[in-house]
Order: C-alpha cells, then sequence, then structure tokens
C-alpha cells in the first residue's frame, strides 16, 4: 500500500515565548501562571485571532502560530509587544513577563493540527535569539512586508543558527521608531478621552446591508455619546475613512483621538455576524475584540440588541485604559480626571483601607473641580464602605449622603454618577425609592451602562423585584464579562435567586462573586447560607472560615443587618443558614 503522502504549505511561523518565566515561576508559582494566563487572555489570543492566526501548540511560556499572511503575522507580533509594554509599565522589573517573538516564512510539514520542518525550526530559533521584548524576522520575512507595514526593520547580518547548515539573515523589528511615510503631525488630543467609530466594513457581497451596517455605526455613535467622560466624534468627520486603508495611529493623528472603533458586518442565509475591535491609536494595541453572532428576525430588534451590547462593553474597557494611561502620568501633571481614575480601583475593591486611599484623591479631584459628578458619586461610596464596614457613625452616613446628593444635582447628564449616587441612597438610607428613581435616570441616559444595571439587580433584590434583578443582573455580566466589578451583578443574583428560593442559583452567583473580588464579605455570607440551606452544612462551614480570616468580628446579627432585604422575613433566612454555617451569634 502506497504511502500517504506529506502534505505541505507555504506559512508564516511565529513563535514566541517568556523570558525569565521559569525563575519568575520559582518565585512566585501561582501568581506568575496567573499573570500570564490574563495576558493570553486579555491581550495575546485576541490579537491572534484578531489577525486570522491558528494556534498550533502552547507549551508552557510558549506559543507556536499560523498565519496565512506574513504580513498578518508581523502585525500581530507588534501589536503584542506593544501592548505588553503597556501593560508592564507599571509591573516592577523582577515581575514583569516579556515575550521574545521569532517570525518565519517557510514551507512546512503538516500532520493533523501540527506543523513541522525548517519553516518552523527558523522561527524558533529567531526567537532564541531575539532580546525581552523585541521580535526578529528572517530576510524571507523583510522582504514580503517591506513597505506593508509602518515599523522599521534593522538588519542583523546572517546568523548561523542552531542545526542548520545554512545561514539566515536577521532583521529586528523596530517598534519604536514607526515610519512617517509623510503623514502630517494631525490633531491634539482632547482634554478627556476621544474615540472615533470609523466605517463598518460590508463583508457580505450585499449592497443592501450597507444600510444596516452604517446604522450600527449611527447607533453606536449616539450610544457612545450618552457616556458623559467620553468626547465621540461626529460620523461625519468618521465617513472620510470608507474604503480607505489607513491604519489607527494614523487615523488617530487625522482626527485626533485616543481610540478607534472599527468593524466588519457579515450577513449569512437567516443570520448576521458583526465583529469589532478598539484599538489604542498611540500604540496600534487591540484593547477589546468580540464578534456578535445573531439570528435576523427583526433588524431593527436586531440592531438596538447589538448596539448595546456593543456599547456596554466597550465603556469598562475604555475605562481600564484609561486608569492605566493616568497612572503613567507624572504626579505633577495630574488634573482632576486623572485623579479620579487613579482613585476608581481602589474604589473597586470595596474594602475600607482601599477606600481611604481612594478618598484622598477624589478629595483632590472635586478641590480641583467643585462639580465633578462623578469624583463626588465616587467619594460617596467610599464613605459607603466604610459605614458598612467600619461600624454605623453619623458622620460616615452624613459624609456619604452628602456627596450623593452633590452627584445627583451636579450628574444629572451623568449614568454611572446617577448610578452609584442611588445605591449609597438605598445603602446608607434604606430609600430604596430615592434609588431606583436615580437609576430609573441613569436608564433613561444610557441603556447599556453595565454599573448601573449592577447596582440596579441589588436593589431591586433587596426591595423585592426578584425577577427585574435577575433580568439586570444577566444584562450586566452579558454586556462586561470580564468587568473588574462584575461581583456587583453577581451579588445582584444572589440576592435575587436566595429571595425566590432558588438556593442552587444562588450559591452558584454567589461563589462566582467570590471569585471576581475575593475581599468583599457580603457574596460569602450569600453563598454560606445559600448552602446551608441546600444542607450542604460542611461546605457552608468551609465558606464561613474563609469569611472570618479577613472578617474575624463578623456575627450573624451583623450579617443579617448587611442584607438589607426589604422583607425581615428573607433576612431572617440568611440569619438561620449562617448558624447552621457555624457563623457565630
Amino acid at each position: 500500500m502506497a504511502e500517504k503522502p506529506i502534505e505541505r504549505r507555504l506559512a508564516a511561523i511565529l513563535a514566541a515565548d517568556a523570558a525569565g518565566y521559569s525563575r519568575q515561576m520559582e518565585a512566585d508559582e501561582v501568581g506568575t501562571l496567573r499573570a500570564l494566563q490574563t495576558h493570553r487572555t486579555e491581550l495575546i489570543d485576541p490579537c491572534i485571532a484578531e489577525h486570522r492566526g491558528r494556534i498550533v501548540k502552547a507549551t508552557g511560556d510558549g506559543l507556536l502560530v499560523e498565519f496565512g499572511s506574513v504580513v498578518d503575522a508581523v502585525t500581530c507580533a507588534v501589536a503584542v509587544q506593544r501592548g505588553m509594554a503597556i501593560r508592564n509599565g507599571d509591573c516592577p522589573p523582577d515581575r514583569r513577563l516579556e515575550f521574545r517573538v521569532g517570525v518565519n516564512l517557510g514551507d512546512v510539514m503538516v500532520d493533523g493540527s501540527d506543523l513541522f520542518g525548517e519553516g518552523v525550526n527558523v522561527a524558533a530559533r529567531l526567537e532564541s535569539l531575539a532580546e525581552p521584548g523585541t521580535i526578529y524576522v528572517s530576510g524571507a520575512v523583510r522582504d514580503q512586508v517591506r513597505d506593508k507595514i509602518h515599523v522599521e526593520l534593522t538588519e542583523l547580518g546572517e546568523r548561523t543558527l542552531k542545526n542548520m547548515t545554512r545561514p539566515v539573515r536577521v532583521y529586528r523589528v523596530e517598534m519604536e521608531r514607526p515610519v512617517e511615510m509623510g503623514v502630517s503631525p494631525g490633531l491634539p488630543l482632547p482634554d478627556k478621552p476621544s474615540i472615533a467609530v470609523l466605517p463598518f466594513v460590508n463583508l457580505s457581497g450585499d449592497p443592501e446591508q450597507d444600510y444596516f451596517a452604517d446604522g450600527m455605526v449611527e447607533d453606536i455613535i449616539i450610544g457612545l455619546c450618552r457616556i458623559k467622560w467620553l468626547f465621540v466624534i461626529a460620523r461625519k468627520s468618521s465617513l472620510r475613512f470608507r474604503g480607505r486603508a489607513a491604519d489607527a495611529q494614523q487615523v488617530g493623528r487625522e482626527l485626533g483621538v485616543r481610540y478607534i472603533l472599527e468593524g466588519s458586518v457579515r450577513k449569512s442565509s437567516d443570520r448576521v455576524r458583526v465583529a469589532g475591535r478598539l484599538i489604542d491609536t498611540a500604540s496600534g494595541t487591540n484593547i477589546w475584540a468580540e464578534r456578535y453572532d445573531r439570528a435576523l428576525d427583526d433588524v431593527f430588534a436586531l440592531q438596538d440588541d447589538l448596539t448595546t451590547s456593543v456599547v456596554g462593553a466597550i465603556e469598562p474597557t475604555l475605562r481600564q485604559a484609561e486608569i492605566h494611561r493616568a497612572r503613567r502620568k507624572r504626579p505633577e501633571s495630574l488634573d482632576a480626571y486623572d485623579l479620579y481614575l487613579r482613585a476608581l480601583p481602589f474604589t473597586f475593591t470595596a474594602m475600607p483601607e482601599s477606600a481611604e486611599k481612594a478618598m484622598a484623591l477624589l478629595r483632590q479631584a472635586i478641590e480641583l473641580d467643585p462639580d465633578y459628578a462623578a469624583a463626588h458619586a465616587m467619594l460617596a461610596w467610599c464613605h459607603e464602605q466604610r459605614f458598612l464596614r467600619s461600624g454605623p457613625r453619623e458622620e460616615t452616613k452624613k459624609a456619604a449622603l452628602f456627596h450623593a446628593r452633590q452627584a445627583i444635582a451636579t450628574g444629572r447628564d451623568d449614568a454611572e454618577a446617577l448610578a452609584i449616587a442611588g445605591f449609597v441612597l438605598a445603602v446608607v438610607e434604606y430609600d430604596y425609592q430615592s434609588a431606583l428613581s436615580a437609576l430609573d435616570r441613569s436608564f433613561a441616559l444610557s441603556s447599556s451602562c453595565a454599573l448601573a444595571l449592577g447596582f440596579s439587580s441589588i436593589v431591586r433584590a433587596w426591595r423585592g423585584d426578584e425577577a427585574i434583578a435577575v433580568e439586570h443582573a444577566e444584562r450586566a455580566i452579558r454586556l462586561s464579562p470580564f468587568d473588574p466589578l462584575l461581583y456587583l451583578p453577581c451579588v445582584g443574583l444572589a440576592y435575587a435567586h436566595f429571595a425566590s428560593g432558588r438556593f442552587q442559583e444562588a450559591a452558584a452567583a454567589a461563589g462566582r462573586a467570590v471569585q471576581s473580588n475575593p475581599s468583599f464579605s457580603m457574596p460569602y455570607v450569600l453563598h454560606a447560607a445559600a448552602l446551608a440551606n441546600l444542607g450542604k452544612n460542611e461546605e457552608a462551614r468551609t465558606v464561613v472560615s474563609r469569611l472570618l480570616d479577613f472578617q474575624p468580628d463578623l456575627t450573624v446579627a451583623a450579617a443579617v443587618r448587611s442584607a438589607r432585604y426589604a422583607d425581615p422575613g428573607k433576612n431572617a433566612a440568611i440569619g438561620e443558614g449562617l448558624r447552621r454555617a457555624g457563623l457565630r451569634e
């Protein structure tokens, strides 16, 4: 029987590994693994997918990726390295994960999903030559990408690679020296984060889908305009890029924006697929990418659904990118907005110790801008956290209410400020009616604010509106599944399911909230009470033990007071579950 012929093809191969990974694993095994997984999930894998790459194999800290286009391979490598440079900006030198990357274009042998041969070997050898944070490419790659990408290539001469008889001409990609190609300096950036939504590309071959794509862009622009802290370029200015092959940095210079959103629409039979990606124009790095696949039943309903999903996902992504940007600024150059951004990560933990750090920054922001609604709202939330965990002190309550009311008075067009202020009113004064009024005003401004939906789910569960609480929580999770504040809708979901006697679902939601924010006590309380109501007392005791590790003085009475259901019977049910879980009176 004749042997099956070996399949061969020409491919662009990217090989990468993390320098010093073994040393870091020895120092902190869990932390290093989590850091690598986070970089993969948030940056590297989305970049590979966006540039149409296929991960051939992943071994520990190493990756082997195949691309059909060598331009895609190098562009992806540049995006990853620039993204890693930004992500490593705040890390101590000994904790940075820096990748070495090699790219080659050559013949490969195919064995199932795996690849072998000289094309692969050269890429791997180039990667081992590269310094941390750099990209080395072969002469074959340089010949193909020259004049097609906006980076310089420095020739390093011919190198004899391990176990290879013929030398390979090697080039280093100079990512910090982009080739300008006659581009003008462009417009200055506004004093707040700015974004342009470019015309979406119609990949369907159906001219009728142009209307759908244009309608989506217009709706997304309208949705983004409702985000108070965002500067959005008008659609007419973005239209000049329809059909133009311009890179993100060029668009950023011409429109004077820090971020761009680009996307595509593809119709197939009775379904529509919309893909979008958000790009930092300074670095060219993808900071968010997603695909949405929907049935084409009602075009207008579909358009609304997709718009809400895209805007809801972009808002927390932009917020996180802006936080990283503010951290890199020199202290003497900070304005009120930068101070607010620096405070946000401390407010997100819902811990009094972190709230103290945030409050100092927020007070400075308010000194610079007394009518800064967002800063007042976050300061109210910080006082609320102290109120809950440091005892119900009257001065803390007064401060929380003062700043919440200031946020409502000055933030009539700020959805997030209204939502946070409303939540604070519910917590410190049990004023559910005023809280829901503020939340409803928030939804009138923006139906896609995941933060508002998360707070709403909690307040409505306390109030007894379990069905709406579940709906709002699930919408928030769907809109922003990787938000640092994911624990809020998960807590709302746990409250709602517990109140309805769905203890299995309550335990699952509370467990997810614990994973999202391991230092926040309420998810542990709900998790333990739900498990106890399922008869899983030993598991409930384990949860209580973890809770007491960081809140050793907690009692059943204090936990019940924090439960905040309007129905006393539901609070009593939590108390009963905690007693079975071993929490002292």
